[in-house]
């Protein structure tokens, strides 16, 4: 800005530019403002995880061992439900801190995903330090991680490792060491804020889930009673296919060094390696087949347990396949067709399709399917495969029809006719094409159409243009038309990418 006298306008000139410097000053990007959204959202799943590992952990100790040794467990099992409510409380706790930040950010934006007023630096300033909520929230999670830890041992207190915890700074971070300044302080966006809210409810569940797996940890630190045995089978799967081994392990999940079990399926006795049998049951024909294994032990007094498994029940089926089209039900000819291929029993990676009259690439359940134009209105098979034990096994085939793309619309800016504005007709440029209410983005290329000019009281004007895009003697034409005229696009070819050539519906424009 200029020293000496100024003009009224130009001064006023200058207040604005400094208004939007201080503006530009304030402005948070939004690459910034969508970083901070996608920490939110990685938050928020890693909270979930481990808030259903947690889950996973007390509904294993509760059938487990409170019902097995229910007087050591019961202690235990009670520690670690106050561990939960502490976490809990806490956690509900900031996710009303939260809602007021919904509330004041005016929701959720429905095309960032994120707070509407997310780039705000005065909400989470004003909820936080000047209603003294940061305050707040600092002491109650420095209590809550104090309750946490008082549950555990002595022992168990010194690994603790868990980032619970709230504490002042002790050099300054940007002239700040107030823990609430320094996360809610001046200059922080709404949704910087909320994603430091979203942490500390992580931090809240990842301190949980240490406290109740040291709590829980406790009871295996006994000596293992190895006077019980409890019988297992395990089959990595009851669905067979016709031809292929079913194996499974009969095993003691408890194990002395000094003895070797006896182990047999329906009175026929296993090798034995390790305290481990292996049964491998018989496939040569289609059906249900039941086993139950039996195990005998010695004891260190001689004695001689048997312990029996549930009844196991495996399946032998035919081989078969299913061959499924992500979109359709038919092949369309000159477009890549996604598919999905799939066998009952066998992994995605060992499955191949092939087929003869196309092209099909892909793997992992996942492919592409391409026919030329040449084989509209026939049918092509489909053919699925798989590797088992070092062979190939034809799991069968499916027919699909092999289909025309549908004939797409003729369109000048968009427009398929009508009455316009004369200016509108001028500008035109380009003769496109449209498909509606089509699952596949389908490009069609013009190659040819014919214009006529029917202007008042004048002879009508046949102009053919080559291509889709308007010749000169097409843009001279527009350019002459007057209100009134009549413009007539007809003759239209087009080229799909099948290579077939398809004529389309003439559309007429009048000008006014």
């Amino acid at each position: 800005m200029a020293g000496g006298k100024q003009t009224t306008r130009q001064k006023m000139i200058n207040i604005m530019y400094l208004v939007l410097l201080a503006m530009l000053a304030l402005n948070v990007s939004d690459t910034i403002l969508n970083a901070f959204k996608n920490i939110n959202d990685s938050l928020v799943t890693s909270k979930t995880n481990v808030n259903l590992s947690i889950e996973q952990l007390f509904a294993a100790f509760q059938n487990t061992k409170l019902k097995d040794e229910p007087a050591r467990a019961q202690p235990i099992w009670e520690s670690a439900n106050k561990a939960k409510a502490y976490a809990d409380e806490l956690s509900n706790y900031i996710q009303k801190l939260k809602d007021q930040f919904a509330v004041a950010g005016k929701g959720i934006d429905p095309e960032t995903g994120d707070l509407t007023e997310r780039s705000n630096m005065d909400i989470a300033q004003g909820i936080m330090i000047n209603q003294k909520e940061g305050d707040k929230l600092q002491v109650k999670i420095n209590e809550t991680r104090e309750k946490l830890i008082a549950l555990l041992k002595p022992e168990d207190r010194k690994g603790i490792t868990f980032s619970l915890e709230a504490k002042n700074a002790v050099k300054a971070v940007n002239g700040k060491k107030n823990w609430a300044d320094i996360n809610f302080g001046e200059g922080t966006p709404l949704t910087a804020a909320n994603t430091i809210l979203t942490k500390l409810q992580s931090d809240v569940k990842n301190a949980e889930a240490e406290v109740v797996k040291k709590l829980f940890g406790n009871m295996d630190k006994a000596l293992v009673n190895l006077d019980q045995f409890d019988a297992v089978a395990v089959a990595p799967s009851s669905y067979v296919i016709q031809g292929q081994p079913y194996t499974a392990q009969v095993f003691l999940t408890a194990s002395d060094s000094r003895s070797s079990p006896e182990i047999s399926v329906n009175s026929n006795p296993l090798s034995v390696k390790d305290g481990k049998g292996v049964y491998t049951g018989g496939t040569g024909s289609v059906g249900v087949f039941k086993w139950v294994g039996t195990i005998r032990v010695k004891q260190t007094d001689g004695k001689v347990m048997e312990y029996k498994t549930p009844e196991q029940t495996y399946q032998v089926a035919k081989p078969s396949a299913t061959v499924s089209p992500d979109k359709m039900n038919v092949i369309y000819a000159g477009i890549p067709n996604p598919f999905s291929v799939s066998a009952a029993g066998f992994p995605l990676e060992s499955v191949k399709a092939s087929m003869d009259g196309g092209t099909i690439s892909g793997g992992n359940g996942k492919y592409t399917v391409n026919v030329a134009g040449s084989q509209v209105g026939k049918e092509l098979n489909i053919n699925v495969s798989a590797s088992s034990g070092g062979k190939t096994l034809n799991l069968g085939s499916q027919r699909f029809r092999v289909k025309a793309l549908p004939t797409p619309k003729a369109l000048v800016k968009g427009k398929s006719g009508g009455s316009v504005d004369l200016e509108w007709l001028e500008s035109a440029g380009l003769m496109d094409t449209q498909l509606d209410d089509f699952v596949f983005d389908v490009k069609y290329r013009v190659i040819r159409f014919s214009a006529t000019f029917i202007n008042p009281r004048s002879d009508a004007v046949t102009i053919q243009n080559s291509g889709g895009g308007f010749s000169g003697q097409v843009k001279g034409a527009l350019n002459s038309i007057k209100p009134g005229a009549t413009v007539i696009f007809k003759d239209i070819v087009c080229e799909g990418p099948d290579g077939r050539q398809k004529v389309l519906d003439g559309i007429t424009f009048s000008a006014k």
